[in-house]
Protein backbone atom coordinates (compact mmCIF):
# COMPACT_ATOMS: atom_id res chain seq x y z
CA UNK A 1 0.00 0.00 0.00
CA UNK A 2 2.82 2.37 0.91
CA UNK A 3 4.56 1.71 -2.43
CA UNK A 4 1.33 2.21 -4.35
CA UNK A 5 0.63 5.48 -2.56
CA UNK A 6 4.14 6.74 -3.29
CA UNK A 7 3.81 5.76 -6.93
CA UNK A 8 0.45 7.53 -7.19
CA UNK A 9 1.97 10.66 -5.67
CA UNK A 10 4.82 10.49 -8.20
CA UNK A 11 2.34 10.05 -11.04
CA UNK A 12 0.30 13.02 -9.81
CA UNK A 13 3.48 15.08 -9.54
CA UNK A 14 4.49 14.16 -13.11
CA UNK A 15 1.04 15.25 -14.33
CA UNK A 16 1.48 18.56 -12.55
CA UNK A 17 4.86 19.06 -14.23
CA UNK A 18 3.46 18.32 -17.69
CA UNK A 19 0.56 20.71 -17.05
CA UNK A 20 3.00 23.43 -15.97
CA UNK A 21 5.34 23.06 -18.94
CA UNK A 22 2.77 21.93 -21.47
CA UNK A 23 3.02 21.26 -25.22
CA UNK A 24 0.77 20.65 -28.19
CA UNK A 25 0.66 16.92 -27.41
CA UNK A 26 -0.06 17.40 -23.71
CA UNK A 27 -2.71 20.02 -24.39
CA UNK A 28 -0.66 22.82 -22.87
CA UNK A 29 1.01 26.00 -24.09
CA UNK A 30 4.40 25.26 -25.59
CA UNK A 31 5.61 28.79 -25.23
CA UNK A 32 5.01 28.95 -21.50
CA UNK A 33 8.51 27.77 -20.59
CA UNK A 34 10.02 30.42 -22.83
CA UNK A 35 8.02 33.14 -21.05
CA UNK A 36 9.30 31.82 -17.71
CA UNK A 37 12.88 31.91 -19.00
CA UNK A 38 13.45 28.23 -18.12
CA UNK A 39 16.27 26.37 -19.89
CA UNK A 40 14.94 22.88 -20.42
CA UNK A 41 17.63 20.17 -20.56
CA UNK A 42 17.47 18.00 -23.65
CA UNK A 43 18.64 14.37 -23.49
CA UNK A 44 21.98 14.00 -25.23
CA UNK A 45 21.69 10.32 -26.13
CA UNK A 46 19.02 8.21 -27.78
CA UNK A 47 17.24 6.28 -25.06
CA UNK A 48 18.37 4.24 -22.03
CA UNK A 49 21.09 2.34 -23.95
CA UNK A 50 23.72 3.32 -26.50
CA UNK A 51 23.74 -0.27 -27.82
CA UNK A 52 20.03 -1.06 -28.10
CA UNK A 53 17.79 0.94 -30.49
CA UNK A 54 15.34 3.01 -28.49
CA UNK A 55 12.33 1.69 -30.40
CA UNK A 56 13.13 -1.82 -29.12
CA UNK A 57 13.09 -0.78 -25.46
CA UNK A 58 9.77 -0.68 -23.63
CA UNK A 59 8.53 2.91 -23.33
CA UNK A 60 7.04 4.17 -20.07
CA UNK A 61 3.30 4.28 -20.56
CA UNK A 62 3.10 1.22 -22.81
CA UNK A 63 3.88 -1.39 -20.15
CA UNK A 64 1.51 -4.12 -18.93
CA UNK A 65 0.18 -4.35 -15.35
CA UNK A 66 3.14 -6.40 -14.05
CA UNK A 67 5.72 -4.05 -15.52
CA UNK A 68 3.77 -1.00 -14.34
CA UNK A 69 3.89 -2.39 -10.79
CA UNK A 70 7.66 -2.90 -11.14
CA UNK A 71 8.13 0.66 -12.39
CA UNK A 72 6.02 1.96 -9.48
CA UNK A 73 8.07 -0.03 -6.96
CA UNK A 74 11.34 1.17 -8.50
CA UNK A 75 10.21 4.79 -8.45
CA UNK A 76 8.95 4.53 -4.86
CA UNK A 77 12.17 2.87 -3.66
CA UNK A 78 14.71 4.98 -5.53
CA UNK A 79 12.80 8.18 -6.26
CA UNK A 80 13.60 7.68 -9.95
CA UNK A 81 13.06 5.35 -12.87
CA UNK A 82 16.62 4.88 -14.02
CA UNK A 83 17.99 3.59 -17.31
CA UNK A 84 19.18 0.32 -15.76
CA UNK A 85 15.57 -0.47 -14.81
CA UNK A 86 14.33 0.43 -18.29
CA UNK A 87 16.78 -2.05 -19.86
CA UNK A 88 16.38 -4.81 -17.24
CA UNK A 89 12.61 -4.77 -17.73
CA UNK A 90 13.19 -6.99 -20.78
CA UNK A 91 13.15 -9.65 -18.02
CA UNK A 92 10.51 -8.67 -15.43
CA UNK A 93 11.00 -11.72 -13.20
CA UNK A 94 14.69 -10.93 -12.76
CA UNK A 95 14.06 -7.18 -12.38
CA UNK A 96 11.64 -7.79 -9.53
CA UNK A 97 14.22 -9.87 -7.66
CA UNK A 98 16.99 -7.36 -8.41
CA UNK A 99 14.98 -4.37 -7.15
CA UNK A 100 13.94 -6.22 -4.00
CA UNK A 101 17.57 -7.16 -3.22
CA UNK A 102 18.96 -3.69 -3.94
CA UNK A 103 16.22 -2.04 -1.86
CA UNK A 104 17.04 -4.30 1.09
CA UNK A 105 20.79 -3.66 0.80
CA UNK A 106 20.43 0.12 0.61
CA UNK A 107 17.38 1.02 2.66
CA UNK A 108 16.18 -1.68 5.04
CA UNK A 109 17.53 -2.49 8.52
CA UNK A 110 21.12 -3.70 8.39
CA UNK A 111 24.50 -3.46 10.11
CA UNK A 112 25.71 -0.37 8.19
CA UNK A 113 24.30 3.19 8.34
CA UNK A 114 22.67 4.46 5.14
CA UNK A 115 25.40 6.93 4.17
CA UNK A 116 28.06 4.20 4.52
CA UNK A 117 26.08 1.99 2.13
CA UNK A 118 25.97 4.61 -0.62
CA UNK A 119 29.62 5.53 -0.08
CA UNK A 120 30.63 1.87 -0.46
CA UNK A 121 28.56 1.82 -3.67
CA UNK A 122 30.58 4.81 -4.89
CA UNK A 123 33.88 3.10 -3.98
CA UNK A 124 32.88 -0.10 -5.79
CA UNK A 125 31.59 1.59 -8.97
CA UNK A 126 34.65 3.86 -9.09
CA UNK A 127 37.01 0.85 -9.28
CA UNK A 128 35.59 0.25 -12.75
CA UNK A 129 35.41 3.96 -13.59
CA UNK A 130 31.62 3.68 -13.79
CA UNK A 131 30.67 7.36 -13.56
CA UNK A 132 27.01 6.40 -14.20
CA UNK A 133 26.72 4.59 -10.85
CA UNK A 134 29.08 6.98 -9.05
CA UNK A 135 26.88 9.95 -10.01
CA UNK A 136 23.69 8.23 -8.84
CA UNK A 137 25.16 7.30 -5.47
CA UNK A 138 26.80 10.66 -4.89
CA UNK A 139 23.30 12.13 -5.05
CA UNK A 140 21.89 9.40 -2.79
CA UNK A 141 24.79 9.76 -0.33
CA UNK A 142 24.09 13.48 0.06
CA UNK A 143 20.33 12.86 0.25
CA UNK A 144 20.71 10.59 3.31
CA UNK A 145 22.94 13.13 5.09
CA UNK A 146 26.43 12.05 4.01
CA UNK A 147 29.29 14.47 4.62
CA UNK A 148 30.13 16.26 1.32
CA UNK A 149 33.82 16.36 2.33
CA UNK A 150 34.07 12.60 1.87
CA UNK A 151 33.34 13.12 -1.82
CA UNK A 152 36.57 15.11 -2.26
CA UNK A 153 38.49 11.84 -2.12
CA UNK A 154 38.76 8.57 -0.21
CA UNK A 155 41.41 10.12 2.05
CA UNK A 156 38.68 12.41 3.43
CA UNK A 157 36.43 9.50 4.47
CA UNK A 158 36.71 7.84 7.90
CA UNK A 159 39.68 5.52 8.36
CA UNK A 160 37.27 2.59 8.68
CA UNK A 161 36.09 3.12 5.09
CA UNK A 162 39.61 3.79 3.85
CA UNK A 163 40.63 0.41 5.26
CA UNK A 164 38.05 -1.21 2.98
CA UNK A 165 39.97 0.03 -0.07
CA UNK A 166 42.27 -3.00 -0.33
CA UNK A 167 39.39 -5.48 -0.20
CA UNK A 168 37.49 -3.40 -2.79
CA UNK A 169 40.53 -3.49 -5.07
CA UNK A 170 41.09 -7.25 -4.79
CA UNK A 171 37.41 -8.15 -5.12
CA UNK A 172 37.03 -6.02 -8.25
CA UNK A 173 40.15 -7.21 -10.07
CA UNK A 174 41.80 -10.29 -8.51
CA UNK A 175 39.50 -11.89 -5.91
CA UNK A 176 41.58 -15.10 -5.82
CA UNK A 177 44.24 -13.17 -3.86
CA UNK A 178 41.94 -12.54 -0.87
CA UNK A 179 43.14 -14.32 2.27
CA UNK A 180 41.98 -14.64 5.86
CA UNK A 181 44.74 -12.13 6.74
CA UNK A 182 42.89 -9.45 4.76
CA UNK A 183 39.77 -10.23 6.79
CA UNK A 184 41.69 -10.21 10.07
CA UNK A 185 43.18 -6.81 9.25
CA UNK A 186 39.70 -5.31 8.92
CA UNK A 187 38.22 -6.99 11.99
CA UNK A 188 41.15 -6.17 14.30
CA UNK A 189 41.87 -2.56 13.36
CA UNK A 190 41.36 -1.31 16.95
CA UNK A 191 39.03 1.72 16.98
CA UNK A 192 38.50 1.47 13.20
CA UNK A 193 37.57 -2.21 13.18
CA UNK A 194 34.64 -3.78 11.38
CA UNK A 195 32.27 -6.27 12.96
CA UNK A 196 31.64 -9.53 11.08
CA UNK A 197 28.07 -8.46 10.28
CA UNK A 198 29.22 -5.05 8.99
CA UNK A 199 31.91 -6.68 6.86
CA UNK A 200 29.48 -9.13 5.25
CA UNK A 201 27.13 -6.21 4.46
CA UNK A 202 30.07 -4.32 2.93
CA UNK A 203 31.24 -7.34 0.90
CA UNK A 204 27.76 -7.89 -0.53
CA UNK A 205 27.52 -4.19 -1.48
CA UNK A 206 30.97 -4.22 -3.12
CA UNK A 207 30.20 -7.34 -5.17
CA UNK A 208 26.74 -6.00 -6.07
CA UNK A 209 28.16 -2.75 -7.48
CA UNK A 210 31.14 -4.35 -9.21
CA UNK A 211 28.71 -6.59 -11.09
CA UNK A 212 26.26 -3.74 -11.71
CA UNK A 213 29.12 -1.76 -13.27
CA UNK A 214 29.57 -4.75 -15.61
CA UNK A 215 25.89 -4.56 -16.56
CA UNK A 216 26.07 -0.78 -17.07
CA UNK A 217 28.97 -1.04 -19.51
CA UNK A 218 27.88 -4.37 -21.03
CA UNK A 219 24.49 -2.97 -22.07
CA UNK A 220 25.79 0.51 -22.93
CA UNK A 221 23.59 2.25 -20.35
CA UNK A 222 23.28 5.97 -21.13
CA UNK A 223 23.81 8.65 -18.46
CA UNK A 224 20.66 9.86 -16.71
CA UNK A 225 19.39 13.23 -17.95
CA UNK A 226 20.31 14.98 -14.65
CA UNK A 227 23.91 13.64 -14.64
CA UNK A 228 27.07 14.75 -16.43
CA UNK A 229 26.99 13.65 -20.06
CA UNK A 230 23.26 13.03 -19.97
CA UNK A 231 21.90 16.32 -21.28
CA UNK A 232 22.49 19.39 -23.37
CA UNK A 233 20.85 22.83 -23.49
CA UNK A 234 21.08 23.11 -27.27
CA UNK A 235 17.73 23.78 -28.94
CA UNK A 236 15.96 20.73 -30.36
CA UNK A 237 16.91 19.95 -33.96
CA UNK A 238 13.47 18.54 -34.72
CA UNK A 239 10.57 20.97 -34.91
CA UNK A 240 8.00 18.62 -33.39
CA UNK A 241 10.14 17.79 -30.35
CA UNK A 242 7.91 17.57 -27.29
CA UNK A 243 8.72 18.39 -23.67
CA UNK A 244 6.87 15.33 -22.46
CA UNK A 245 9.35 13.26 -24.45
CA UNK A 246 12.03 14.25 -21.92
CA UNK A 247 10.21 12.55 -19.06
CA UNK A 248 9.24 9.54 -21.14
CA UNK A 249 12.68 9.12 -22.69
CA UNK A 250 11.16 9.17 -26.20
CA UNK A 251 13.58 11.76 -27.50
CA UNK A 252 14.88 9.95 -30.57
CA UNK A 253 12.28 11.14 -33.03
CA UNK A 254 14.32 10.38 -36.11
CA UNK A 255 15.83 6.90 -35.73
CA UNK A 256 18.76 6.21 -38.04
CA UNK A 257 17.62 3.89 -40.80
CA UNK A 258 19.95 1.05 -41.66
CA UNK A 259 20.44 0.21 -45.30
CA UNK A 260 19.36 -3.42 -45.24
CA UNK A 261 20.64 -4.11 -48.78
CA UNK A 262 24.20 -3.53 -47.61
CA UNK A 263 23.78 -6.02 -44.78
CA UNK A 264 22.43 -9.05 -46.65
CA UNK A 265 25.67 -11.01 -46.44
CA UNK A 266 26.10 -10.20 -42.76
CA UNK A 267 22.55 -11.34 -41.98
CA UNK A 268 23.15 -14.52 -43.95
CA UNK A 269 26.39 -15.22 -42.03
CA UNK A 270 24.74 -14.65 -38.68
CA UNK A 271 21.85 -16.93 -39.66
CA UNK A 272 24.31 -19.75 -40.29
CA UNK A 273 26.01 -18.98 -36.94
CA UNK A 274 22.73 -19.72 -35.14
CA UNK A 275 22.19 -22.93 -37.12
CA UNK A 276 25.76 -24.07 -36.37
CA UNK A 277 25.29 -23.35 -32.64
CA UNK A 278 22.04 -25.34 -32.61
CA UNK A 279 23.79 -28.26 -34.31
CA UNK A 280 26.69 -28.20 -31.82
CA UNK A 281 24.25 -28.29 -28.90
CA UNK A 282 22.54 -31.31 -30.44
CA UNK A 283 25.84 -33.13 -31.02
CA UNK A 284 27.08 -32.43 -27.48
CA UNK A 285 23.88 -33.77 -26.02
CA UNK A 286 24.27 -36.96 -28.07
CA UNK A 287 27.89 -37.35 -26.90
CA UNK A 288 26.78 -36.91 -23.29
CA UNK A 289 24.24 -39.67 -23.73
CA UNK A 290 26.77 -42.04 -25.30
CA UNK A 291 29.80 -41.67 -23.03
CA UNK A 292 31.05 -39.82 -19.98
CA UNK A 293 34.60 -38.50 -19.62
CA UNK A 294 36.74 -39.66 -16.67
CA UNK A 295 37.49 -37.35 -13.73
CA UNK A 296 41.10 -37.05 -14.89
CA UNK A 297 39.98 -36.01 -18.37
CA UNK A 298 37.48 -33.49 -16.91
CA UNK A 299 40.22 -31.97 -14.72
CA UNK A 300 42.56 -31.76 -17.73
CA UNK A 301 39.91 -30.00 -19.84
CA UNK A 302 39.36 -27.45 -17.06
CA UNK A 303 43.07 -26.63 -16.95
CA UNK A 304 43.16 -26.27 -20.74
CA UNK A 305 40.16 -23.89 -20.74
CA UNK A 306 41.58 -21.92 -17.82
CA UNK A 307 44.88 -21.50 -19.67
CA UNK A 308 43.16 -20.55 -22.93
CA UNK A 309 41.02 -17.94 -21.17
CA UNK A 310 44.24 -16.05 -20.38
CA UNK A 311 44.80 -15.46 -24.09
CA UNK A 312 41.35 -14.06 -24.74
CA UNK A 313 41.64 -10.31 -24.87
CA UNK A 314 40.09 -7.59 -26.94
CA UNK A 315 41.85 -5.59 -29.63
CA UNK A 316 40.62 -2.55 -27.71
CA UNK A 317 42.88 -3.56 -24.84
CA UNK A 318 44.31 -0.10 -24.26
CA UNK A 319 44.48 1.27 -20.75
CA UNK A 320 41.52 3.45 -19.85
CA UNK A 321 42.63 6.41 -17.77
CA UNK A 322 40.07 7.13 -15.05
CA UNK A 323 38.70 10.64 -14.78
CA UNK A 324 39.63 12.56 -11.64
CA UNK A 325 36.01 12.80 -10.42
CA UNK A 326 35.88 8.98 -10.33
CA UNK A 327 39.46 8.02 -9.44
CA UNK A 328 39.47 10.10 -6.25
CA UNK A 329 37.10 7.53 -4.70
CA UNK A 330 39.70 4.74 -4.69
CA UNK A 331 43.42 4.18 -4.17
CA UNK A 332 46.05 2.60 -6.41
CA UNK A 333 44.51 3.66 -9.73
CA UNK A 334 47.03 1.62 -11.75
CA UNK A 335 45.85 -1.66 -10.19
CA UNK A 336 43.60 -3.66 -12.53
CA UNK A 337 42.69 -7.11 -13.77
CA UNK A 338 45.51 -9.57 -14.40
CA UNK A 339 45.04 -13.25 -15.24
CA UNK A 340 45.74 -15.33 -12.15
CA UNK A 341 48.36 -17.58 -13.78
CA UNK A 342 50.46 -14.88 -15.41
CA UNK A 343 53.96 -13.81 -14.32
CA UNK A 344 54.84 -17.14 -12.76
CA UNK A 345 52.03 -16.98 -10.20
CA UNK A 346 50.15 -20.16 -9.45
CA UNK A 347 46.81 -19.83 -7.73
CA UNK A 348 45.27 -23.12 -6.54
CA UNK A 349 42.04 -24.09 -8.26
CA UNK A 350 38.95 -23.20 -6.22
CA UNK A 351 36.96 -26.44 -6.17
CA UNK A 352 33.24 -25.89 -5.72
CA UNK A 353 32.89 -29.25 -3.99
CA UNK A 354 35.07 -27.86 -1.16
CA UNK A 355 33.32 -24.49 -0.79
CA UNK A 356 30.15 -23.58 -2.67
CA UNK A 357 27.46 -20.93 -2.44
CA UNK A 358 24.58 -23.32 -1.72
CA UNK A 359 26.21 -25.19 1.18
CA UNK A 360 28.55 -22.59 2.67
CA UNK A 361 28.28 -19.01 1.39
CA UNK A 362 24.49 -18.79 1.59
CA UNK A 363 24.28 -19.86 5.24
CA UNK A 364 27.16 -17.59 6.30
CA UNK A 365 25.56 -14.51 4.72
CA UNK A 366 22.13 -15.34 6.11
CA UNK A 367 23.52 -15.87 9.60
CA UNK A 368 25.40 -12.57 9.74
CA UNK A 369 23.00 -10.45 7.66
CA UNK A 370 19.56 -12.08 7.93
CA UNK A 371 17.39 -12.44 4.80
CA UNK A 372 20.06 -11.16 2.41
CA UNK A 373 21.36 -14.65 1.66
CA UNK A 374 17.83 -15.66 0.64
CA UNK A 375 17.42 -12.62 -1.62
CA UNK A 376 20.78 -13.12 -3.34
CA UNK A 377 20.16 -16.84 -3.74
CA UNK A 378 16.82 -16.16 -5.42
CA UNK A 379 18.48 -13.67 -7.80
CA UNK A 380 21.22 -16.18 -8.72
CA UNK A 381 18.65 -18.87 -9.46
CA UNK A 382 16.41 -16.63 -11.55
CA UNK A 383 19.32 -15.44 -13.74
CA UNK A 384 20.70 -18.98 -14.16
CA UNK A 385 17.38 -20.71 -14.85
CA UNK A 386 15.67 -17.92 -16.80
CA UNK A 387 14.56 -19.13 -20.23
CA UNK A 388 11.86 -18.48 -22.78
CA UNK A 389 12.93 -21.61 -24.74
CA UNK A 390 13.97 -19.48 -27.69
CA UNK A 391 17.21 -18.91 -29.58
CA UNK A 392 17.06 -16.12 -32.13
CA UNK A 393 14.38 -17.25 -34.60
CA UNK A 394 14.01 -20.75 -33.06
CA UNK A 395 11.36 -21.74 -30.50
CA UNK A 396 11.00 -24.69 -28.11
CA UNK A 397 14.76 -24.86 -27.53
CA UNK A 398 16.38 -26.19 -24.36
CA UNK A 399 19.02 -23.53 -23.65
CA UNK A 400 20.28 -25.01 -20.35
CA UNK A 401 23.51 -26.30 -21.93
CA UNK A 402 24.34 -22.85 -23.31
CA UNK A 403 23.50 -21.05 -20.07
CA UNK A 404 25.66 -23.42 -18.06
CA UNK A 405 28.58 -22.99 -20.48
CA UNK A 406 28.42 -19.19 -20.05
CA UNK A 407 28.21 -19.39 -16.24
CA UNK A 408 30.98 -21.96 -15.91
CA UNK A 409 33.26 -20.12 -18.34
CA UNK A 410 33.11 -17.03 -16.12
CA UNK A 411 33.88 -19.09 -13.02
CA UNK A 412 36.69 -20.82 -14.94
CA UNK A 413 38.25 -17.38 -15.64
CA UNK A 414 38.22 -16.88 -11.86
CA UNK A 415 39.85 -20.27 -11.25
CA UNK A 416 36.64 -21.92 -9.97
CA UNK A 417 36.03 -25.52 -11.06
CA UNK A 418 32.95 -27.76 -11.07
CA UNK A 419 34.02 -31.42 -10.93
CA UNK A 420 30.89 -32.60 -12.74
CA UNK A 421 31.23 -30.29 -15.76
CA UNK A 422 32.97 -31.10 -19.05
CA UNK A 423 34.86 -27.89 -19.90
CA UNK A 424 35.38 -29.15 -23.44
CA UNK A 425 31.82 -27.95 -24.11
CA UNK A 426 32.81 -24.30 -23.66
CA UNK A 427 34.98 -24.18 -26.78
CA UNK A 428 32.23 -25.89 -28.74
CA UNK A 429 29.52 -23.42 -27.73
CA UNK A 430 31.25 -20.06 -27.19
CA UNK A 431 33.08 -18.58 -30.16
CA UNK A 432 35.99 -16.17 -29.85
CA UNK A 433 34.02 -12.93 -30.31
CA UNK A 434 31.61 -14.04 -27.60
CA UNK A 435 34.47 -14.96 -25.26
CA UNK A 436 36.05 -11.54 -25.83
CA UNK A 437 32.77 -9.87 -24.92
CA UNK A 438 32.28 -12.04 -21.81
CA UNK A 439 35.79 -11.49 -20.50
CA UNK A 440 35.66 -7.75 -21.13
CA UNK A 441 32.27 -7.30 -19.44
CA UNK A 442 33.29 -9.39 -16.43
CA UNK A 443 36.93 -8.37 -15.94
CA UNK A 444 37.41 -4.92 -17.52
CA UNK A 445 33.88 -3.60 -18.19
CA UNK A 446 35.08 -0.04 -18.76
CA UNK A 447 36.61 -1.29 -22.06
CA UNK A 448 33.36 -2.64 -23.56
CA UNK A 449 32.51 -1.16 -26.95
CA UNK A 450 29.41 -1.22 -29.14
CA UNK A 451 31.41 -3.16 -31.70
CA UNK A 452 31.93 -5.96 -29.15
CA UNK A 453 28.23 -5.96 -28.27
CA UNK A 454 27.20 -6.05 -31.93
CA UNK A 455 29.85 -8.64 -32.80
CA UNK A 456 28.50 -11.63 -30.87
CA UNK A 457 25.28 -13.57 -31.54
CA UNK A 458 24.40 -11.20 -34.38
CA UNK A 459 21.07 -12.86 -35.14
CA UNK A 460 19.89 -12.87 -31.53
CA UNK A 461 17.37 -10.41 -30.09
CA UNK A 462 18.51 -7.58 -27.82
CA UNK A 463 16.45 -9.11 -25.01
CA UNK A 464 18.61 -12.26 -25.35
CA UNK A 465 21.80 -10.21 -25.17
CA UNK A 466 20.50 -8.47 -22.04
CA UNK A 467 19.81 -11.94 -20.63
CA UNK A 468 23.45 -12.84 -21.35
CA UNK A 469 24.48 -9.80 -19.32
CA UNK A 470 22.30 -10.94 -16.41
CA UNK A 471 24.12 -14.29 -16.46
CA UNK A 472 27.49 -12.51 -16.60
CA UNK A 473 26.85 -10.20 -13.65
CA UNK A 474 25.37 -12.87 -11.40
CA UNK A 475 28.15 -15.37 -12.16
CA UNK A 476 30.68 -12.63 -11.48
CA UNK A 477 29.02 -11.62 -8.21
CA UNK A 478 28.91 -15.23 -7.03
CA UNK A 479 32.60 -15.75 -7.91
CA UNK A 480 33.63 -12.67 -5.90
CA UNK A 481 31.43 -13.69 -2.99
CA UNK A 482 32.87 -17.22 -2.94
CA UNK A 483 36.43 -15.95 -2.52
CA UNK A 484 35.50 -13.34 0.10
CA UNK A 485 33.22 -15.62 2.11
CA UNK A 486 35.73 -18.48 2.03
CA UNK A 487 38.34 -16.11 3.50
CA UNK A 488 35.87 -15.01 6.21
CA UNK A 489 35.08 -18.67 6.99
CA UNK A 490 38.78 -19.49 7.27
CA UNK A 491 39.25 -16.55 9.63
CA UNK A 492 36.32 -17.72 11.79
CA UNK A 493 37.67 -21.26 12.02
Amino acid sequence: MRLAAAANEAYTASLAVSELLGCHQCGGDRGQDEELGIRIPRPLGHGPSRFIPEKEILQVGSEDAQMHALFADSFAALGRLDNITLVMVFHPQYLESFLKTQHYLLQMDGPLPLHYRHYIGIMAAARHQCSYLVNLHVNDFLHVGGDPKWLNGLENAPQKLQNLGELNKLLAHRPWLITKEHIEGLLKAEEHSWSLAELVHAVVLLTHYHSLASFTFGCGISPEIHCDGGHTFRPPSVSNYCLCDITNGNHSVDETQVNSAGNISQVSDSFFEVEALMEKMKQLQECRDEEEASQEEMASRFEIEKRESMFVFSSDDDEVTPARDVSRHFEDTSYGYKDFSRHGMHVPTFRVQDYCWEDHGYSLVNRLYPDVGQLIDEKFHIAYNLTYNTMAMHKDVDTSMLRRAIWNYIHCMFGIRYDDYDYGEINQLLDRSFKVYIKTVVCTPEKVTKRMYDGFWRQFKHSEKVHVNLLLIEARMQAELLYALRAITRYMT
